[in-house]
C-alpha cells in the first residue's frame, strides 16, 4: 500500500474540539460561514486514509445531490499532492474520489434514503442534516451498524420540531456515544475568523443583527433554533401586531395578483402603518383591473411577477404604480423588512387570512440565501400583499415613525 505523508491543516479550536471527538457520533448546530463543511472534510479525508483495503468507503451525505457536488468539487480542489497534482482518482458521474491506497470518498445525496444503503462504510459525514429526512439518517444507521462507523451531523439550527434538533438535543443530554457542539458566529470572530475579502467577521455579524429579522439572525449566526420553528415573523410578534382595521384613508396600497387557484388581495396602509383596506377575491383580469384603478390616490406596488406582469403593466399606462417582480432575492429582501416592520411593532394588520398566513408562512435555508414561501397547499397571497403595501410604506417615506405600545 502506497505511503502517504499528511500533515493536518490549520483549524480552530472549536473546530479541532469536534474533530478530535472520541465520540461516535458528533452533532454540530453551527452558524453560517464558521468552516463546519471546510473543517469536516479534513475531517473525513482523515478517516478515508486510514481505511485498510481497497473499495472500503467513507461517505459525504447532503439533503440534496447540488450540496453534495458541492463539497465533492471542494474536496477535490483542496486536497493534492507535494507538487500540487491532483490527489484522487476522479470519477464526476458518481460524485466519487478514489485515493492511491484504493479507498474511496463518496459524495452521496439523501433525497432517495433507500440509496443509502450499503456495505463496508465506515465513516460519514451528514452535512444540512437539520434540512434532511429522518428516513435517511435511518438508512446511514443501519449501513455504518456492521463497520461500527462514525457520524459527524453538522448543519445550522432550523427550529425545535424538527428530528434533527431532537438528535441534537439527546447528544446534548449525554448519550452514551454521542457529543453535542454548538458554533456561533462569535466563536469564530472570537478566533479571529476574517471575510473573504478581508474584513474581521465580528463587522460582518453585526451588519447581519442590523439586516435581518431576529428570529433569522439567531438562528444563522447564534445557532439558537427559534420556537417559532420556521416562521420568520414569530408568532407572538404576530399577534402583538393584531388590531382590528382602521377607517382609513390609505396612503399606499400593495397588490398581490391572482395566479391560477390563488386570490388577488389589495391591501392598504394609513398614515400609521395600520391596515385600513383590505380586498381578496377571484375575478377576471377585466373586472381586478376595474377594481385597481379604482383605488383611491395612493402610491401603489403591485406584483408584476409571471401572469401577473401584463395586467400590472395596463395599470402601470393609466396610473403610477411600481410594477415590483419578485425574485429568490427580491422576495428574500421584502419579506425580511416585513419582519423587521412587524417585530418593531410597526404594522398592524386584522383577525382573518392575513394573520393566518403570517402565522402559517415559513422560511428555509438554502445556499443563495433564504426561501420565504408558503407551506404545500396553502396560499401567501396576503402575504405578499403586506409585504409589497410595507415596502411601499417605507420606500414612499409616509407615515409616522412609531412604534405601538
Amino acid at each position: 500500500m502506497p505511503k502517504i505523508n499528511y500533515t493536518r491543516p490549520f483549524v480552530y479550536s472549536y473546530q479541532k474540539a469536534i474533530l478530535d471527538s472520541p465520540a461516535r457520533f458528533t452533532v454540530c448546530e453551527a452558524a453560517t460561514k464558521v468552516g463546519k463543511t471546510a473543517s469536516h472534510i479534513i475531517w473525513l479525508f482523515e478517516q478515508a486514509l486510514k481505511l485498510k483495503k481497497p473499495n472500503q468507503a467513507v461517505w459525504w451525505t447532503a439533503p440534496v445531490y447540488g450540496q453534495a457536488e458541492i463539497a465533492f468539487h471542494r474536496m477535490r480542489n483542496q486536497i493534492s499532492d507535494e507538487a500540487g497534482r491532483n490527489f484522487f482518482k476522479v470519477n464526476e458521474t458518481k460524485l466519487k474520489l478514489t485515493l492511491p491506497t484504493g479507498g474511496i470518498i463518496q459524495f452521496k445525496s439523501a433525497e432517495k434514503p433507500d440509496n443509502l444503503y450499503g456495505d463496508d462504510v465506515f465513516a460519514c459525514v451528514f452535512d444540512e442534516f437539520t434540512r434532511a429526512r429522518e428516513e435517511a439518517w435511518f438508512a446511514l444507521r443501519s449501513t455504518l451498524t456492521a463497520t461500527g462507523g462514525k457520524v459527524k451531523f453538522i448543519g445550522n439550527a432550523k427550529g425545535t420540531k424538527n428530528w434533527g434538533h431532537r438528535l441534537g438535543m439527546k447528544a446534548k443530554n449525554g448519550e452514551t456515544d454521542w457529543q453535542y457542539f454548538k458554533i456561533t458566529a462569535y466563536d469564530a470572530a472570537k478566533e479571529g475568523m476574517m471575510t473573504k475579502d478581508g474584513r474581521p467577521f465580528l463587522q460582518e455579524i453585526e451588519d447581519a443583527k442590523r439586516d435581518l429579522p431576529e428570529s433569522v439572525f439567531k438562528e444563522l449566526y447564534l445557532a439558537e433554533p427559534s420556537e417559532d420553528g420556521n416562521n420568520p415573523f414569530g408568532l407572538t410578534f404576530i399577534q402583538q401586531c393584531t388590531y382590528p382595521l382602521t377607517t382609513g384613508p390609505a396612503v399606499c396600497y400593495g397588490i398581490d395578483l391572482a395566479k391560477s387557484h390563488d386570490y388577488t388581495v389589495i391591501i392598504g396602509l394609513d398614515k400609521n402603518g395600520c391596515v385600513c383596506d383590505y380586498r381578496r377575491f377571484q375575478k377576471d383580469w377585466r373586472q381586478t383591473t376595474t377594481e385597481i384603478l379604482n383605488l383611491p390616490p395612493a402610491d401603489i406596488a403591485i406584483d408584476s411577477t409571471g401572469v401577473g406582469d401584463p395586467i400590472a403593466e395596463d395599470i402601470a399606462r393609466v396610473r403610477h404604480v411600481e410594477l415590483f417582480k419578485f425574485t429568490s432575492l427580491t422576495k428574500q429582501q421584502i419579506m425580511e423588512g416585513l419582519a423587521l416592520g412587524i417585530q418593531q411593532r410597526k404594522i398592524t394588520f386584522p383577525e382573518g387570512p392575513i394573520k393566518d398566513e403570517l402565522e402559517n408562512f415559513e422560511f428555509e435555508y438554502t445556499r443563495s440565501g433564504v426561501r420565504y414561501s408558503a407551506p404545500e397547499g396553502l396560499h401567501d397571497d396576503c402575504v405578499c400583499a403586506l409585504a409589497l403595501a410595507w415596502h411601499k410604506f417605507k420606500s414612499s417615506g409616509i407615515g409616522y415613525k412609531y412604534t405601538i405600545v
